[in-house]
């Protein structure tokens, strides 16, 4: 397997709380929009770990 498939390996998990109307909103825009709730998730962390290195 190549350094980067083992990067991008998804193996964790993170377990959060959030309120039931906001996750039902945001799955329901994820939804609309094509995409999933995860994938949006995933793409926040990677964007916000970047600001914080680039900051």
């Amino acid at each position: 397997m190549s350094e980067k498939k083992k990067r991008n390996k998804k193996d964790s998990q993170l377990l959060i709380r959030i309120n039931g109307e906001e996750r039902d909103r945001f799955v329901d825009l994820c939804d609309e929009l094509d995409t999933s709730a995860a994938r949006e998730i995933r793409r926040f962390i990677r964007e916000y770990l970047q600001q914080s290195e680039n900051g």
